[in-house]
């Protein structure tokens, strides 16, 4: 089986598996008849003549003005992301940007990684192929490769959105994750559904139908108006313009003013031949005067440059901090080394964007392999979920150290109980203090909410929907929301 052969009812069935993951609203609207899919035979065929590829060619726009900023505010806001995605794919090419957020993306998605959920899952992820002679690669790496997970981590990040998809590979069962250019997105207000402009047309983006993933960490509504697109780029276009005005400056007052004086009393014919030897004067010429002629250089004693160099600083600040949450660890200080990720941007900020791309993975990306490898029943069957390892190695050194201190703890006052008779709640205790240990330590927990279509749910919670209303389009009733 291979992405492919997921179309029509195959596909809806793995759209509405996952529908619940993703936390689909109930009153979305009933997907337009006349929006074509990747899976049509037309856009099949246009995809063939142009080598596979499905994106159209980017608009690449060199200057840009405070102007462009606020077209692409007023586009952004109509569901149009051409222009704020082009501005950002301008401001990439700063050198303060793309370090600051390469690592916050590309550093973060070498990170550690660990899998949660059903064991056979776990290690096909984790170890790759059964042949080891095949690629020392696992599934997970060529399934999402690093370099196309940073950079829909940061299309996330300045963005707000990001768009990819998973194109079948030949002689295995999973695809391959493509990231595609946010500049060709499209949002429509009265379906509350994405678009994707394509060679083939306007595309309906279905996140998680096998197809399509959609990355929000913006925000469910507007998420382009979360992003860090309009603080980046209005110090992008005010550093650019500072630039070249510096760049300008220095061009102008870069070669110094020649004077020449000749003596009153000298002659026509005199004063032009000197003036002629001042014109040629070149690299270590010499000039032989006598009484009365003088040369000298005229030069700029203005301060007009600090301007530019001010603006051209203020900028670099304002990114850095919205990037890295401070500039401290990026600029350095007293004692202070850049010596990793975890010092070098704000540790809420690395954990931000690695969890928003582990929640996009975990409800469009994994499901899919699930369904590819077992089926799409096999989703609930078979839960699986990625988390990056963000934890500082510090606070790890301090969660060993309180370990060690609360066993000796529970050792201790184990002891001192027990000359009174008294019994220590060591379960108790390491509920408290975080200590990871097999078996249920929540008794008293609240149920939850059953995962079977059509059973009751207790007082309070939503009742599970049934699939085949889903299927029929039907949308859910008053008297099918809360179950007595």
């Amino acid at each position: 089986m291979c992405v492919g052969t997921f179309v029509d009812a195959a596909q809806a069935a793995l759209a509405i598996a996952t529908s619940a993951l993703r936390g689909r609203s109930a009153y979305q609207a009933p997907v337009p008849s006349q929006t074509g899919t990747p899976d049509d035979e037309f856009v099949r065929e246009m995809r063939r003549q142009m080598g596979g590829q499905i994106q159209p060619l980017p608009q690449s726009q060199t200057r840009w003005y405070l102007s462009d900023l606020e077209l692409a505010e007023y586009c952004a806001d109509t569901g149009d992301l051409a222009p704020c995605a082009r501005l950002m794919r301008a401001a990439r090419r700063d050198g303060r940007l793309a370090g600051v957020l390469s690592t916050r993306t590309s550093g973060l998605v070498r990170l550690p990684k660990h899998f949660r959920g059903d064991a056979d899952v776990v290690a096909e992820l984790e170890l790759g192929h059964e042949d080891r002679s095949i690629t020392a690669r696992s599934v997970f790496d060529e399934m999402f490769p690093a370099a196309e997970l940073a950079l829909l981590a940061g299309d996330g990040v300045l963005c707000g959105v990001g768009v990819g998809e998973l194109v079948p590979v030949y002689g295995r069962v999973h695809p391959v994750f493509v990231r595609l250019d946010p500049e060709f997105l499209v949002y429509r207000w009265n379906e509350n559904r994405w678009y994707f402009r394509s060679i083939a047309g306007l595309l309906r983006i279905d996140p998680g139908d096998g197809h399509w993933i959609l990355h929000t960490p913006g925000g469910r509504m507007s998420p382009w108006q979360h992003g860090l697109w309009k603080c980046v780029g209005r110090s992008f276009i005010r550093k650019e313009h500072a630039q070249l005005h510096k760049d300008n400056y220095d061009a102008k007052l870069a070669n110094p003013a020649r004077v020449a004086t000749s003596p009153q009393g000298g002659s026509e014919e005199q004063k032009l031949a000197w003036f002629k030897q001042v014109m040629a004067w070149g690299v270590n010429t010499v000039f032989a005067l006598t009484p009365g002629y003088e040369v000298k250089l005229l030069e700029s004693n203005g301060r007009g440059w600090e301007s530019f160099d001010t603006t051209i600083t203020e900028c670099n600040t304002d990114m850095i901090i919205a990037i890295a949450g401070q500039t401290v660890t990026v600029d350095g200080g007293a004692g202070f080394q850049n010596s990793d990720i975890h010092k070098t941007i704000r540790a809420d900020l690395i954990k931000e964007t690695a969890d928003g791309l582990a929640a996009t993975l975990n409800t469009q990306g994994l499901p899919v392999y699930v369904a590819l490898r077992w089926g799409v029943e096999a989703i609930d069957a078979k839960p699986i979920s990625v988390e990056w390892d963000v934890t500082p190695p510090k606070d790890r050194n301090a969660e060993a150290s309180a370990m060690v201190t609360t066993g000796n703890a529970i050792t201790v006052l184990e002891a001192a109980l027990a000359t009174s008779g008294i019994a220590l709640d060591v379960r108790a205790m390491c509920v408290r203090y975080a200590i990871p240990v097999l078996g249920d330590t929540n008794a008293d927990a609240v149920p939850d909410a059953p995962a079977v279509a059509g059973e009751p749910a207790p007082r309070g919670l939503r009742a599970v929907p049934d699939l085949d209303d889903e299927l029929d389009g039907d949308v859910l009733d008053d008297d099918d929301e809360v179950a007595a």
